[in-house]
């Protein structure tokens, strides 16, 4: 897909690189096309890193994409400059007289504080109810779809005894869900957690699907069954060094931490891992913008509800 970024957004190099087709906004006021509106809200601490992610994910289909990145107003970020936000990100005051054909929320490193204790809370519920109004589907990932499960439908997250922290085979459970259409019956996926959510207490609620899930990293993707919302709580957008950033960072700072699962060969560090998860990734976010997104949007995008 030709994605419609800012100019000079910096991603825009590394992704030109990948040969992803990215289209500045001054090439694409001259196409005479309604693109999809697809707004970005990011929360994770390195925030170009996760434009990278996320813009490729998002390049996989024939479909143009206008791309809005969003910030929360009231915190201060410490990984990315001020002059990159305020040069390319908008914040929820800017936006919520909008409509949007898509909105992805990101996770955040926000896991060890209960939902209530994190300083933007406030403004993240604001935008979840919001988002049921004005956009047509609702991707989160990580902390973010653990977060939206308990505001929308009151499940709980709890702590896990070790962090779910590699990449994990999973299992699909309804193949005649569109999000999940051209999956194997198994796949694998990268998680990074140290928290989870009951399977049963998904299970309780009658709005919500479980589409995939695995044995050892628990519930992976779960669906409304009006397509408003998908939930997905790990990062199938991580590329391949992803988790071995972290882990190393973990280890320069002593932190105790075991190796990430399946990702090294032989599960040695010293090994460079391997790419499981990218065909996988790809169509899920694919999916999710052709069924999910293109599909159900109306073509004035002012008669979003």
């Amino acid at each position: 897909m030709p994605l419609n970024v800012p100019d000079n957004l910096p991603a825009i190099d590394v992704l030109k690189e990948e040969n992803i087709f990215i289209m500045t906004e001054t090439v694409a006021i001259h196409q005479d096309i309604r693109p999809l509106r697809i707004a970005i809200l990011n929360l994770m601490p390195v925030k170009v890193t996760t434009e990278i992610h996320l813009l490729r994910m998002l390049s996989n289909s024939p479909l143009q994409a206008e791309i809005s990145l969003i910030n929360i107003k009231n915190h201060v970020s410490k990984n990315t400059s001020q002059q990159h936000l305020e040069t390319f990100y908008l914040n929820f005051d800017q936006i919520k007289n909008q409509n949007f054909d898509g909105l992805i929320i990101t996770g955040a490193p926000v896991e060890h504080l209960e939902f209530e204790e994190v300083t933007y809370w406030g403004e993240i519920k604001e935008i979840m109810d919001w988002a049921k109004s004005h956009v047509t589907s609702t991707f989160y990932i990580c902390w973010a779809a653990q977060a939206g499960l308990f505001h929308h439908y009151g499940i709980e997250k709890h702590a896990v005894d070790k962090k779910i922290f590699g990449v994990f085979q999973h299992q699909v459970n309804n193949s005649k869900i569109p999000l999940l259409r051209g999956f194997d019956d198994e796949f694998m996926a990268p998680h990074s957690r140290f928290t989870d959510i009951f399977r049963d207490d998904v299970l309780n609620v009658k709005e919500l699907e479980i589409a995939a899930e695995s044995p050892e990293a628990g519930v992976y993707i779960v669906v409304s069954r009006d397509g408003k919302q998908v939930f997905v709580t790990g990062h199938s957008e991580y590329d391949l060094l992803t988790l071995k950033m972290e882990y190393d960072r973990d280890v320069a700072k002593g932190i105790a931490i075991d190796v990430p699962r399946n990702y090294f060969p032989g599960n040695d560090p010293t090994q460079y891992p391997r790419a499981l998860w990218k065909g996988h990734a790809s169509l899920l976010f694919s999916n999710w913008l052709n069924y999910y997104v293109y599909q159900q949007t109306p073509y004035s995008i002012d008669d979003i509800s």
